[in-house]
């Protein structure tokens, strides 16, 4: 029998970066790498990624509550609950969340392979966070080498 998988709630890897979340439903381990799926948590007045491109995935975006801008290219695009938008690769886009309630989507990638660079951030902002600890302590050091 072929196993299934299910996430229930508050269950997944949750990847905070910065003030957003996303907690990961899918990685692509039960898929062949074919879908990930995360739902992402937008706080008030949140801005978004710098606007980008995908080369090889496309990205959907079910908005589950609250209000999001998505902007493609130059035209923004604000939407509620129930939209789906659908960014194909080559087409730049972000999203924010410019009201002052909290916004939730449902993200999907196809294939996964953008669940992969969420969790490089969360290491980098880990890895940023224990610099700056560093740098505050002086425990960093310059050397004459």
């Amino acid at each position: 029998m072929v196993e299934v998988s299910i996430v229930g709630p508050g269950e997944g890897e949750l990847i905070a970066n910065g003030p957003s979340q996303i907690r990961i439903l899918e990685d692509g381990s039960n898929t062949d790498h074919r879908l990930g799926i995360g739902e992402v948590v937008l706080p008030p007045r949140t801005p978004g990624p710098p606007q980008h491109r995908h080369a090889q995935h496309d990205e959907g975006f079910y908005v589950l509550s609250g209000n999001v801008r998505f902007t493609i290219g130059l035209d923004n695009h604000d939407v509620g609950p129930g939209t789906w938008v659908t960014v194909p690769p080559g087409a730049p886009h972000t999203f924010a969340n410019t009201t002052g309630e909290p916004a939730r989507m449902l993200s999907t990638f196809t294939p996964d392979l953008y669940v992969r660079y969420f969790r490089d951030l969360r290491e980098l902002y880990a890895y940023r966070g224990l610099f700056r600890f560093l740098v505050h302590q002086n425990a960093v050091v310059e050397h004459d080498d």
